[in-house]
């Protein structure tokens, strides 16, 4: 299997990550803007709210491969970010369960994008209970991969995804939103977060 790492990832590539022991994570590919690789969508009081992380662009330079990608740091965007997490589910019933577990991901300085996202990755996997091996890409290949699933990074993709709704906190306001940020469904459902990926399996059709 082969994924982008990507931030706070939406859920439906974490049942893909929930469906196997091992996976290569691309890190050879161009960054691209407006995709999971430096943003996440949260359920705020307001509805659908999009955290992003700020990067360094290349200005002209040419393409810019996402390993190489910077975080601008010059400013306060991972207190902010918290805060807005903290704003939308502090009345969640696991955000308190999990709290200390993801605290630290906004307060430690990354240059680079990339180990933003792979530590995430492994907060996450230790919060579900995940025990998955991942290796890096040497280089780019656009075939030659079962189980490619480097097209779930399109945070634009018109690709609907049925999932089962579980309860949210601002639900009676906007109704259920499907496919969030995997820490939409841990803080919602947390110990129950891994069976609940694990019953999704046949949307990705995984061999």
């Amino acid at each position: 299997m082969i994924l982008h790492p990507t931030f706070f990832a939406p859920i439906i590539q974490y049942v893909a990550l929930a469906s196997e022991g091992s996976v290569f994570f691309e890190t050879q590919d161009n960054f691209q803007k407006q995709t999971y690789r430096n943003r996440c969508y949260i359920y705020g009081a307001n509805g659908k709210q999009l955290l992003s992380v700020p990067v360094v662009h290349s200005h002209g330079k040419g393409r810019q491969k996402t390993r190489d990608v910077r975080i601008d740091n010059g400013f306060r965007w991972q207190i902010n970010m918290f805060r807005s997490l903290e704003a939308s589910y502090r009345s969640s019933p696991f955000f308190e369960f999990y709290e200390d577990d993801i605290r630290p991901i906004f307060e430690k300085k990354y240059d680079f994008l990339l180990d933003l996202n792979l530590a995430s990755v492994e907060v996450i996997n230790e919060c579900l209970g995940l025990d998955i091996d991942y290796s890096s890409t040497d280089s780019y290949e656009i075939e030659g991969y079962e189980n490619d699933f480097r097209f779930l990074v399109n945070a634009k993709s018109m690709q609907v995804f049925q999932f089962a709704p579980y309860t949210q906190v601002f639900q009676n306001k906007f109704g259920f939103l499907g496919n969030l940020s995997v820490l939409d469904l841990l803080f919602n459902e947390g110990t129950n977060a891994l069976q609940y990926l694990e019953e999704h399996r046949s949307l990705l059709q995984i061999h």
